[in-house]
């Protein structure tokens, strides 16, 4: 039986397997997607995800160019960007990584790579397992219900669902005592979108151990006790939000399971769910928290809102069904940046509630690591050696000459911000061959990053 929070449809699991599902995911049994469907820039052929006015904000091709090299200098240096230019890293994960480098991003923020070097051959070993049957079992059910309307998890048993598989099973083994859980599964396929199977299994590794200690352990301690973080922040951040389901008694465990537990995956318009996780991957879960606090204020914060939420069962409705424009790009990642809430915060909120938590329940069931607030924090616990940080293979950032620059600013004038502090120059576009960056959808250009042989980034 899953480890699952009853009160979220989504991930109770009966006898026979069943759960709770958005009526557009039962038609995942086979495909989802119909012959003819044309995929967005994502992959998605329909489903919540390519909704309209979810296609995210379109960046001027020089900007992109000049992003992009700007992260290949800083992944080819990564340990000295993080020990004195952390803030530069952090302002451009807010703007957004460029999608043909989104996984390896990942990879690196979130500590991924340095564990994939010191585990070599791990995933491997724990692949050829067969597995625990009761884990098994529940993941083969739990695979096609993961963004069936994407192209790369419809078909039953396609190279998605195989890999899907492959690393909820080596998690289920690496870690035997917790097992699997089913909101493990999108987590795990958005990953699948952006890199291979062993980069997504060390980097699925580190946000449970990492980023979210304890939220998918036997119980679900870690996850209600965050859910009166949220609460008591909420208090400060809109009190008439935090009177209103205050007053028709809805604790935040019944609105918060899915957001938090898989991370916005499967509650945000596309576009916004990426660039939520190159901040949450970048400064910790404190992105989790605000993107919550941010969509609650929106949502209940006036009287002229709640107008419509009179009672318990309208305002739950309205909180399943958030309105399109507070998830839209543009607008949710300002008002998350913006938005006045700290580590210290959380954590002086953290030490309130467990104390809280302890003289009315007694001590945590389950024990979970501390929790490590972002790429900075993870990096400092345990400082890698550097040749875990080397690209493989190498990558080589292109030095633009100035007649080049010249054509390329004379072409287009749309410029990036200036940066003055680079560790290498950046201010020129790459190399002329850049079809692969420039026209690839964004899932599939992430997943296969600087792979193609028109690339001359390579050794």
């Amino acid at each position: 039986m899953a480890k699952t929070e009853t009160g979220n449809g989504l991930y109770k699991l009966t006898d026979e397997g069943k759960v709770g599902l958005r009526e557009a995911e039962r038609e995942a049994n086979g495909s989802a997607i119909s012959a003819g469907s044309k995929a967005d820039k994502y992959g998605f052929t329909g489903g919540a995800q390519q909704a309209s006015g979810q296609s995210g904000e379109d960046i001027p091709l020089i900007v992109l160019r000049q992003r992009e090299t700007k992260w290949l200098e800083m992944l080819n240096n990564w340990d000295k960007w993080m020990a004195k230019k952390h803030k530069k890293i952090k302002e451009r994960c807010q703007k957004g990584i460029p999608p043909s480098l989104r996984g390896r991003a990942w990879l690196y923020l979130t500590g991924g790579k340095v564990k994939l070097e010191q585990n070599r051959g791990k995933f491997q070993e724990l692949d050829s397992l067969p597995g625990d049957p009761k884990w098994v079992d529940i993941i083969e059910r739990d695979l096609h219900r993961q963004f069936p309307f994407h192209e790369m998890f419809a078909a039953r048993g396609g190279h998605g669902q195989q890999d899907l598989f492959r690393v909820l099973k080596a998690y289920s083994l690496y870690r035997p005592e917790e097992g699997y859980c089913q909101a493990q599964a999108p987590v795990a396929a958005l990953l699948l979108m952006h890199m291979p199977a062993e980069d997504a299994f060390w980097v699925l590794i580190q946000i449970c151990e990492k980023y979210l200690p304890g939220y998918y352990s036997t119980g679900l301690e870690a996850i209600q006790l965050d859910g009166e973080i949220l609460n008591a922040l909420l208090r400060r951040v809109s009190s008439t939000a935090h009177r209103h389901l205050k007053k028709h008694k809805l604790e935040p465990i019944l609105y918060m399971t899915e957001w938090f537990m898989c991370a916005f995956s499967r509650t945000l318009a596309w576009s916004s769910v990426l660039r939520v996780w190159d901040m949450f991957l970048c400064e910790g879960v404190k992105i989790i928290f605000k993107v919550g606090l941010v969509l609650l204020k929106c949502t209940l914060g006036t009287q002229e809102k709640l107008k419509t939420c009179q009672g318990s069962y309208e305002t739950m409705e309205r909180l399943r069904g958030i309105p399109s424009q507070y998830m839209q790009e543009s607008f949710l990642v300002n008002e998350v940046i913006e938005l006045p809430v700290s580590e210290k915060d959380i954590e002086k909120e953290h030490l309130a509630q467990l104390r809280r938590w302890k003289e009315n329940r007694g001590d945590l069931q389950c024990s979970s690591p501390p929790r490590m607030h972002g790429a900075k924090a993870i990096m400092a616990a345990d400082p890698p050696m550097k040749q875990y940080l080397k690209q493989n293979p190498t990558i080589i950032v292109p030095l633009i000459s100035k007649s080049d620059e010249a054509d390329a600013k004379t072409r287009n004038t749309i410029k990036e911000e200036p940066e003055t502090d680079l560790l290498l120059e950046d201010s020129g576009a790459p190399p002329t061959a850049t079809t692969r960056l420039s026209n690839s959808r964004e899932e599939i250009g992430s997943r296969e990053s600087l792979s193609n042989e028109e690339m001359d980034t390579y050794l």
